[in-house]
């Protein structure tokens, strides 16, 4: 028996390779260009790869798809772009090739497709953390891709985040939610636990304990956000329907435009009175420029430097710009023909953002390499670090009209924060939610603060107290690697590098995608010229709330920079008295002042000279009656001293001679 046992496990295995080659022969060969051969054998169309569904039954098609560079709530194209999960099914080719569409030819608008055989789903099913597909497709890593970790070195969470085993923090909201979303799990460790009963869940009101995790809520006038804190509802900003003003009453919005923007009749938008705006911006090929709505571009000149950040003077058509990696700041008028760049400032650590004071004159920059964010005056005088100890700080911009200075930093905790003019009041706006934002822009009529998130893929906003927080661009084919951003009118405009372009959506909603400008090389600095963006007014001169009604003068020598009011009719000192009118007297009044001086002094030398002959004169009649009197030799006279003690003496000497005569 031992022996027929050994036999048959010689026999066996021969036995199957046989039958395997047989099968493999009886198989039909795939086309090499049109086909793919799954594991088991069988041909599928080469389209069908990789495209979250597995059309091999063994799943071999899905393999090594390297779909994990997507970020969680984000579907994987062919094209290797990610889209939010809420353009699939959409009836528009947002990937590029039409994966997004693939899976909905069986289903109606809005749903999408488990299979050719299988149901069709709402969009907010998938990667829910529940699989509803027979095959599980809904939940896969292809299609929901991960959240990537945080280094180790993250900081403690905030308040509305869960603190991982392995030191990452992610959203309450993904605690027990039947996913991993931590790498090492621990997010749906101890789920039968009552959440609530530890920080509230991180709820800033109410929490709500469920079987499956926890929920927060907020009162009646208040909406939840980051999943755990509550704010007050802004009913324009929630209905986000008007691009300036909005009056909200009795349930209805009213829209409004600023004095500088008319509205059109037809569409409700505000557009700009004067001349056409210009969008410039940095590449490797030098800087260019391209007029609203992109109809017509052409650069900027030959050797001017390429990309980096770029800020904006309108009021006289100056540029100002940083080349990447260099610590050199430069200027150039656009107005000049041909244009010429200056240097204006050499500073420590090259320049990853730059916003203009128009209102002050200063130059604000970030630089990631020193840490810190730095002022200037725009004539390159003076410079001076402003604060230090930033994380890579990234992005920058400034309203001076509210005295309110804004930085982004993309460091180990990325933030976004706000402070006075003078870098006082320091306030962080963005703490959760961010990963790498790379530019800011002000929505300045709307008091709204831009940013652009390159990890997250996103266009998100914020109000000037960081609340009203809405993602208004997401995952659209055209954010895999953005770098500026400016906010004109209704749009936001950006810059690409991976797809090579200048684009434009819908500053609301994200609608409207417009590809401006293809083809550019490594597309960095966007910044629009109109003379409505940087609008004239009173200067907070350095504070919030402290208008200056008259002028603001700026001290960036002190030891902190200084901004102070100036009064038309300063109240003066009495050294002041003296020097301040004498220091304000133009030239010609000087000069005339300075002739009637020295006329004065003419004629009190003259008079001095004719008093002084005069003098002269009768001294010189009483030393003639002296000399007289000395032709007499008479010894009495002769005795007498002039101007001695006995010359009083003189007239009764004379008389008495006089007298002796008769």
């Amino acid at each position: 028996m031992g022996q027929l046992g050994a036999l048959v496990l010689l026999i066996a295995p021969v036995m199957c390779l046989q039958i395997w080659g047989a099968a493999g022969h009886s198989l039909p060969a795939c086309s090499e260009h049109l086909e793919f051969r799954c594991s088991n054998g069988l041909c599928i169309p080469r389209v069908s790869v990789c495209d979250g569904h597995k059309d091999c039954g063994d799943g071999s098609d899905e393999h090594r798809c390297g779909h994990v560079w997507c970020k969680k709530g984000e579907f994987a194209c062919r094209s290797r772009r990610c889209i939010s999960l809420h353009l699939l099914c959409n009836s528009i080719d947002d990937c590029g090739d039409g994966s997004d569409e693939a899976s909905c030819q069986n289903c109606t608008a809005g749903l999408v497709s488990c299979g050719q055989s299988d149901t069709c789903l709402p969009r907010n099913r998938l990667c829910d953390g529940r699989s509803d597909c027979q095959d599980g497709w809904d939940e896969t890593r292809e299609l929901c891709g991960f959240s990537q970790p945080l280094p180790q070195t993250s900081p403690k969470c905030t308040a509305s985040e869960f603190h991982c085993g392995d030191g990452q923090c992610i959203r309450h909201a993904w605690r027990c939610d039947g996913s991993w979303d931590c790498s090492d799990g621990s997010d749906e460790d101890n789920c039968a636990q009552d959440e609530c009963q530890v920080n509230n869940g991180g709820c800033s009101h109410h929490c709500v304990d469920q079987p499956m995790g926890f929920l927060c809520h907020c009162p009646e006038n208040m909406r939840l956000v980051t999943d755990s804190q509550c704010e007050e509802v802004d009913m324009c900003l929630e209905r986000d329907v008007c691009d300036q003003l909005c009056v909200h009453t009795n349930g209805s919005v009213t829209c409004a435009c600023h004095e500088s923007y008319h509205m059109n009749s037809k569409t409700g938008e505000c557009k700009a009175k004067g001349d056409e705006a210009q969008l410039v911006f940095t590449s490797s090929e030098g800087m260019g420029w391209m007029n609203i709505p992109g109809t017509e571009y052409s650069k900027l000149g030959p050797n001017l430097p390429g990309p980096g950040p770029v800020a904006a003077l309108a009021s006289n058509s100056t540029l100002y710009w940083a080349e990447e990696q260099q610590g050199f700041i430069y200027r150039v008028s656009t107005n000049e023909k041909p244009q010429k760049k200056v240097l204006l400032l050499k500073v420590q650590g090259s320049v990853s953002g730059l916003a203009v004071d128009w209102i002050h004159h200063l130059l604000y920059w970030t630089s990631m390499e020193s840490g810190s964010l730095s002022v200037g005056l725009l004539d390159g005088l003076a410079q001076r670090q402003l604060i230090t100890g930033l994380d890579k700080p990234s992005a920058i911009a400034v309203d001076p009209l509210q005295g309110l200075l804004f930085w982004a930093q993309c460091g180990s905790s990325p933030k976004i924060e706000k402070a006075s003019l003078d870098g006082k009041s320091r306030t962080p706006l963005v703490t959760s939610l961010i990963r790498h934002p790379v530019a800011l822009s002000l929505d300045v009529p709307r008091q709204l603060l831009y940013w652009v998130d390159q990890t997250m893929r996103s266009i998100s906003r914020i109000n000037f107290e960081g609340h009203a927080r809405k993602t208004v661009v997401e995952s659209n084919g055209y954010l895999d690697q953005p770098f500026g951003l400016v906010v004109f009118e209704g749009f936001v405009y950006w810059s690409e590098e991976v797809t090579r372009s200048i684009c434009r959506a819908d500053k609301h909603n994200g609608r409207q995608l417009q590809v401006l400008l293809t083809n550019l090389t490594a597309p960095r600095g966007v910044v629009l010229m109109h003379t409505v963006l940087q609008p004239n007014g009173p200067s907070g001169c350095g504070l919030p709330g402290e208008v200056c009604q008259h002028k603001c003068v700026v001290d960036l020598m002190s030891e902190r920079p200084e901004f102070s009011c100036v009064s038309p009719e300063p109240r003066l000192n009495k050294t002041q008295e003296v020097l301040i009118p004498a220091l304000a007297l133009s030239d010609s009044t000087f000069a005339q002042i300075l002739s009637l001086i020295i006329f004065l002094s003419v004629l009190l030398v003259g008079l001095g000279l004719w008093r002084w002959r005069e003098e002269f004169r009768s001294s010189r009649h009483l030393i003639a009656q002296s000399f007289s009197l000395k032709e007499s030799q008479d010894p009495l006279i002769i005795q007498v001293p002039p101007g001695g003690p006995n010359t009083c003496h003189l007239k009764e000497t004379l008389l008495k001679l006089d007298l002796d005569s008769e």
